[in-house]
């Protein structure tokens, strides 16, 4: 009959067991931390993860913000210090010389990047907010999350509509709120012309690229109201699936002052903020930070299991005397062997499951506690649980493997020497 089913084989661990249960919970704690540190820390490096794309959701992560500044070297006969601009015309341009672009999204501003904003009223109320002229492609960069109404569409800007989406604290300020007004058709002053409200949005906490304090009103109507023609503050620039962002950024540059007579090696002519580049340092670190939950937990778990080697070492000095008996009552080597290599089994596989469940609680509270937290970048720690039973398939394994010492140490134990042990 296979050990495994003996009721005397269980008892047998279990006596063993019971008999030392310092020394056993003790030897627990080794195997069950490691597989708790394993669980936690796995399971919180992907709440962070979880937690920057919602972070970042809403957001074409893969694009580049790019605008116009001034040269800082002498060209062509142009002196340095000669201000840049960016057109209309140049989206056309850059699509065409650079390939790896997928679209481009322009936008005009007051009140950001150190302008003035512009005041807007409505019912008697007067404030300042940021105005923004954009296209619809617009929102596709960085999607607002609209209350009420819509976006911008394209009968707006061919139609240059005098139609404005606005930010959830521009609707809080000039409509009644607490009463959930809607402001679909109503309209705000801005820069005494009136202006439909089509749309509200919202922003997560911590802000991201909008921010409530914002006002959108098609790009064409913005450019007449500022009489700025075809001029364009900055271009949000996507590139495609698998473009490397970092050469197309210095393509996209290269390409504009060629077109404008700027030195190739003028650095300060435009100004750029690459958000792939940096999407991308940041997935590597959490991939990094991911890594390192797993070499820190199987380290632990692994000391562990030693221990637990170690332990039994012990243990089988300890019962050279029973063991002995055991060989003179017809005992079979393998029989003494398995038995301890059961107990080892056993401690590992227990020990584990207890860190694994504890690990499993904690981050259970960890996502309820963080469940509403918009601002901050945690969010839904999980674990995946093939990783994780892989591991305490793996930890069983090498619990047997170690084992074996003890169980050799065991089985080399000679009948007549054993009864001779005081």
């Amino acid at each position: 009959m296979n050990i495994l089913f003996k009721q005397d084989t269980w008892q047998e661990i279990y006596y063993s067991l019971k008999n030392n249960k310092l020394r056993t919970f003790l030897t627990m704690i080794g195997v069950g931390w490691g597989m708790f540190l394993y669980v936690v820390l796995l399971g919180a490096a992907k709440g962070m993860e979880n937690g920057f794309d919602k972070l970042f959701s809403g957001f074409a992560t893969n694009s580049i913000f790019l605008w116009a500044q001034n040269t800082a070297i002498p060209y062509d006969g142009f002196p340095k210090g000669r201000e840049m601009q960016l057109h209309l015309s140049d989206i056309a341009y850059l699509e065409n010389k650079v390939p790896e672009i997928d679209y481009i999204s322009p936008q005009n501003s007051k009140g950001n990047f150190g302008s003035a904003g512009v005041e807007m009223t409505r019912g008697g109320k007067k404030e300042t907010y940021v105005l923004n002229g954009d296209y619809p492609i617009g929102n596709k960069i960085s999607e607002k999350r609209l209350k009420f109404g819509r976006y911008l569409n394209d009968a707006d800007i061919s139609g240059n509509k005098n139609v404005v989406v606005i930010g959830e604290e521009v609707y809080n300020n000039f409509f009644d709120a607490k009463k959930n007004e809607n402001p679909i058709g109503k309209s705000i002053n801005i820069k005494g012309i009136f202006f439909n409200v089509i749309g509200v949005f919202s922003v997560k906490s911590g802000g991201g690229l909008n921010n409530d304090r914002s006002v959108y009103i098609p790009l064409s109507t913005f450019t007449k109201m500022f009489s700025y023609g075809d001029k364009v503050d900055f271009f949000a620039i996507v590139g495609k699936p698998n473009a490397d962002l970092g050469v197309m950024e210095e393509d996209i540059k290269t390409a504009l002052k060629a077109k404008y007579n700027a030195s190739p090696e003028d650095t300060n002519a435009f100004g750029s903020f690459n958000l792939g580049k940096e999407f991308k340092k940041l997935t590597g670190f959490l991939s990094g930070m991911q890594l390192l939950t797993i070499i820190v937990g199987t380290m632990t778990i692994i000391a562990g299991v030693i221990a637990i080697s170690n332990i039994l070492l012990i243990t089988v000095k300890e019962r050279t005397k029973e063991i002995g008996i055991r060989r003179a009552l017809g005992a079979r080597p393998s029989e003494v062997r398995n038995q301890i290599l059961l107990e080892s089994v056993v401690i590992t596989l227990t020990s584990g499951l207890a860190g694994f469940v504890f690990g499993i609680f904690v981050l259970m509270g960890l996502g309820a506690a963080t469940a509403n937290q918009d601002s901050f970048p945690f969010y839904n720690p999980t674990v995946n649980y093939a990783n994780v039973f892989g591991a305490m398939a793996i930890m069983v394994f090498l619990g047997l493997v170690i084992g074996m010492i003890p169980a050799q140490r065991a089985v080399k134990i000679r009948p007549i020497e054993a009864l001779r042990t005081e």
